[in-house]
C-alpha cells in the first residue's frame, strides 16, 4: 500500500498478529471475539502482572462461554474475573455480537504490543478488536504520512509482529490525537516518559533499566515507576480516564 506524501494526523486500521498473545491464540481456536479496552492497574515493580478490562462477544451464549473457557486455559493468561452480570445483550449497539460479557484479566505486560506501537508513534484511539487469531487496531499516527511504512517496519522488527494496513485516512485539520494526549501529561510525567522513550526503555530488549532511569532523574525507582505508569495510562487509555 502506497502511503507516501506529507499529511499530519493520519488515522489507520492495523491488521496484525504478534507472538505470546492469549487473545490471538484463543480466538484462533474457537469462535467469538474480544474487545480490549484499557489497563486499569499497572505494575509498580518489574516482573509484576497487569489487569486489563475486556469484552468477550459472540453470536450465542455457548460461543462466549466456550471462548472464556479457552482463555482460562491459556498458559499466557492469568486469573479471569467476570463482572457481576455474566451475560447480556450488546449495549451499546456499536458492540459486535449478540451476546457479550465483560471481564478483567491478569497477564504479563511484556506480552503487550501497545508500548511498541507507541514507541513508533501509533496511538490507539478505540478498543482493540481480536477475532479469528488477528488483532485490529484503530490508531492515529501524528508524524508525516511518508514515515508510516518505516514506523511499521520498526514495529515488525522489535516485536516479531505481522502488520498490514487495512485502512488509512486523514484526520481533520487541527490538534492531533497524539498531541492531545501528550498535553494531558503533567510536566513531570512528560519528562519521565520522553526520557524513557529516548533511552530505549520501550525497545525489546530494553536499552535501559528503571534503576538507571531513576538515577539519571535523581528520583527513587518507585517514584519513577509511578510517574511512568500514570503517563502510559493517559497515553494508552482510549477514553482518557487514566490517573492524574
Amino acid at each position: 500500500m502506497n502511503v507516501s506524501g506529507p499529511l499530519h494526523g493520519t488515522r489507520l486500521t492495523l491488521d496484525l498478529w504478534h507472538p505470546n498473545c492469549w487473545a490471538i491464540e484463543s480466538t484462533d481456536r474457537v469462535g467469538g471475539g474480544i474487545l480490549a479496552h484499557a489497563i486499569y492497574t499497572a505494575p509498580t515493580t518489574e516482573g509484576e502482572s497487569v489487569n486489563g478490562l475486556f469484552t468477550a462477544f459472540g453470536e450465542t451464549t455457548t460461543e462466549v462461554e466456550t471462548l472464556l473457557e479457552e482463555i482460562c486455559e491459556s498458559p499466557l493468561a492469568g486469573e479471569v474475573l467476570e463482572l457481576q452480570e455474566r451475560f447480556g445483550r450488546r449495549q451499546p449497539s456499536s458492540l459486535p455480537g449478540n451476546v457479550v460479557t465483560e471481564f478483567f484479566l491478569e497477564y504479563d505486560p511484556q506480552d503487550m504490543l501497545c508500548p511498541t506501537l507507541l514507541e513508533y508513534g501509533f496511538v490507539h484511539s478505540a478498543p482493540v478488536r481480536i477475532e479469528d487469531g488477528r488483532e485490529y487496531w484503530e490508531v492515529c499516527f501524528a508524524g508525516d504520512r511518508d514515515e508510516i511504512e518505516t514506523a511499521i517496519d520498526g514495529v515488525r522488527a522489535d516485536s516479531g509482529a505481522e502488520v498490514s494496513v487495512e485502512t488509512i485516512t486523514s484526520t481533520p485539520a487541527g490538534e492531533s490525537e497524539r498531541k492531545r494526549r501528550m498535553d494531558a501529561l503533567t510536566g513531570t510525567q512528560r519528562r519521565v516518559f520522553e526520557l524513557a522513550r529516548k533511552r530505549g526503555y520501550y525497545q525489546w530488549p530494553r536499552g535501559v533499566s528503571t534503576r538507571e532511569l531513576a538515577s539519571e532523574l535523581d528520583i527513587s525507582k518507585t517514584t519513577l515507576l509511578d510517574h511512568l505508569r500514570k503517563a502510559e495510562s493517559k497515553l494508552l487509555d482510549p477514553d482518557g480516564v487514566g490517573p492524574a
